[in-house]
């Protein structure tokens, strides 16, 4: 169960009651020792602490005093948009003193959850030796989320005058950079989900990838902590988590509409006459609709000649043809030949790679 302390965001905050489990709500601004006596031997999951409810939080050594009293890694930072809180030099001391879970965003705080944020995701927060925080490899990027359009705060008056609550004038890092690649099955069956595992494991080499699915749990027989099942409503604060360092992220959308998310789509077609004749009669419009996506043929027996006579027939251009492969290998050259069509210089299409020392990486729980 988790805890709110809400002061000038109460209003805004009172809308996690749906969303969170929780088990109390305090409003009012608080003395740090007050705040800590309250809490003190009192269980709970999660604080949500809206930092405008400790009195004289923009003096830092305020935050300092309650890092000593609370466990921090339990607290949740709700940040207000005033230019002290933003600094650099604010935020890298919130880091120097092991507090990692703080935002700006609302959305983001469900996220952060049952996500916590290690050292390695705010790093770029932290001033060494007197230096400013590099953004983005150095060039200035606008925080997640952009301006609030105002459907985040609901109407009522305390939200209205913090419509400014995201405010995109304080530069700080984000996801901006980050690549969204969602992957669909048209055809049953045709290997999202694998593929999105594939394709995840062969990127980890060169880059730092997360990958989702969403609203099913078939990553879990994975057993890899970076792939993870979601419910498409939590999709949009995942992909706005203002504070992570993914240059890719794998989406396996599966029946979700929540395509539109992503910022590039790959559409998967098993080409069997079964597949290709069960997808046809579910959609009869589905050929015209495919000739401006991006489709791969996957788990495909056709040869060169035969991709030729399904471009013509189906009146679509081909983006890859990927044959039936072995997923315990760590590597596929026909992978990386898509990597790199899609950008990924870095996934140079080399020899196809070993089976891992443990043939079927079967794990007993």
């Amino acid at each position: 169960m988790n805890v709110i302390v809400a002061n000038k965001y109460s209003a805004m905050l009172s809308s996690l009651s749906n969303k969170i489990d929780l088990i109390k709500t305090v409003d009012g601004e608080f003395q740090v020792d007050d705040l800590v006596a309250q809490f003190d031997n009192f269980f709970f999951n999660k604080m949500i602490l809206d930092i405008t409810a400790i009195a004289g939080y923009q003096d830092i050594s305020q935050i300092q005093r309650l890092s000593f009293g609370m466990d921090m890694s339990k607290i949740i930072l709700l940040l207000d948009d005033s230019p002290v809180v933003n600094s650099p030099q604010y935020l890298s001391e919130l880091v120097s003193m092991g507090i990692y879970n703080f935002t700006r965003n609302i959305d983001a705080i469900t996220y952060l959850i049952d996500n916590p944020n290690t050292y390695k995701d705010v790093a770029q927060f932290h001033m060494i030796g007197g230096s400013a925080p590099m953004m983005g490899g150095g060039a200035p990027q606008q925080y997640a989320g952009g301006n609030n359009s105002g459907g985040m705060f609901g109407g009522n008056r305390a939200a209205q005058n913090e419509k400014n609550f995201i405010n995109s004038s304080i530069a700080m890092p984000g996801i901006t950079g980050t690549r969204i690649i969602g992957i669909k099955d048209l055809t049953d069956h045709a290997g999202a989900t694998t593929l999105v595992y594939m394709l995840k494991k062969q990127l980890s080499e060169n880059y730092s990838v997360l990958g989702l699915e969403l609203d099913k749990n078939d990553f879990l027989y994975f057993n890899d902590p970076d792939l993870k099942s979601v419910s498409s409503k939590e999709l949009n604060s995942i992909i706005k988590n203002p504070i992570n360092n993914y240059n890719v992220i794998l989406i396996d959308v599966n029946d979700s509409s929540e395509g539109a998310n992503c910022t590039e789509m790959l559409y998967l077609i098993e080409p069997s006459t079964l597949m290709l004749n069960k997808m046809i009669r579910r959609d009869r419009n589905i050929l015209d609709k495919i000739k401006g996506m991006k489709v791969v043929l996957n788990k495909s027996l056709l040869d060169p000649n035969d991709v030729r006579e399904f471009e013509a027939e189906a009146r679509c251009s081909v983006f890859h043809n990927i044959s039936p492969l072995d997923d315990k290998k760590d590597k596929h050259r026909v992978l990386d030949e898509l990597l790199n069509k899609l950008g990924f210089d870095k996934n140079r299409p080399a020899s196809e790679g070993n089976k891992s020392a443990r043939l079927f990486g079967i794990v007993k729980e």
